[in-house]
């Protein structure tokens, strides 16, 4: 019996004979299938293999990126939040390695796994089981869990506050359960975002965007961007990090706003004419 990884999202499916026909992550309208069709790996292929390791990368005070090279899956990052004694994994990547259980373990290991949407849910059930971790899922999405664990609470509402301040927040948008989670103490005291790719940091990184799908360029109606913006603005934070490394380093909620203005008039036409 095997656990197979879809190579192209990196999500871990339960143990099986064979593998999966089709990833339904993948097949969904904000993913997409490998155009040389569906692959499949297992985590002790990649192990075996030699080609992979785990970058873990303090960037500020309390706040340490995880990252796998080469790049597999979608490439995202994901975030250990160490506040006051509470170690909080953000988002999750496929790759794990005793290597990296080691690393993590000398930064305090991990209390609670949280996720911002499903395209990010990877080895959840590997990464819980190594590090005894709940994990912590909207239900809104618990039908995009491919690998069903005991560890996994979902939340449901707006709001679920963890320990130490420490918050998530659901927004909805690219996912219905879609959530961003708010760190009060982050960046210094000065309040600290982390938003998977539910609200996007571009490639100008003064501004976020916010889509439906992010490779199939469908965007989201200029009502569900006006909530979103809405729901962010009375929280406090300086700083933005996205699933990607991508920062808003100053000033992060008035980039929300403006850039949620901006995305909404260019909806409406009012942005530019062309």
């Amino acid at each position: 019996m095997t656990k197979f990884v879809c190579t192209t999202c990196g999500v871990q499916y339960p143990e099986r004979e064979m593998e999966p026909e089709s990833c339904p992550i993948c097949e969904e309208e904000r993913q997409y299938v490998n155009p040389n069709g569906q692959e499949w790996t297992t985590l002790n292929a990649m192990r075996e293999s030699g080609t992979y390791s785990n970058e873990i990368v303090n960037e500020e005070n309390n706040l340490y990126s995880i990252k796998t090279t080469p790049q597999f899956g979608i490439g995202q990052t994901a975030y250990l939040i160490q506040e006051d004694g509470y170690n909080v994994l953000w988002d999750c990547i496929t790759y794990l390695d005793q290597k990296t259980i080691d690393q993590i373990n000398e930064l305090g290991g991990i209390d609670v796994i949280a996720l911002s949407h499903p395209h990010y849910y990877s080895a959840i059930a590997d990464w819980a089981e190594a590090f005894d971790a709940p994990i912590y899922i909207h239900g809104d999405d618990e039908q995009w869990v491919m690998e069903p664990t005991e560890r996994i609470q979902f939340w449901s509402g707006e709001k679920l506050e963890l320990d130490k301040g420490v918050t998530l927040n659901r927004l909805g948008g690219h996912f219905s359960g879609g959530a961003v989670l708010h760190w009060p103490n982050g960046n210094d005291g000065k309040g600290l975002l982390l938003t998977g790719d539910i609200i996007q940091v571009v490639a100008d990184q003064n501004w976020v965007s916010f889509m439906y799908s992010y490779p199939n360029l469908i965007p989201l109606p200029a009502d569900k961007v006006a909530d979103i913006a809405s729901r962010v603005e009375p929280l406090a934070f300086n700083r933005i990090y996205n699933a990607f490394h991508k920062i808003v380093r100053e000033n992060a909620n008035e980039a929300v706003q403006r850039s949620a203005r901006r995305y909404i008039d260019a909806l409406e036409g009012k942005h530019f004419t062309t």
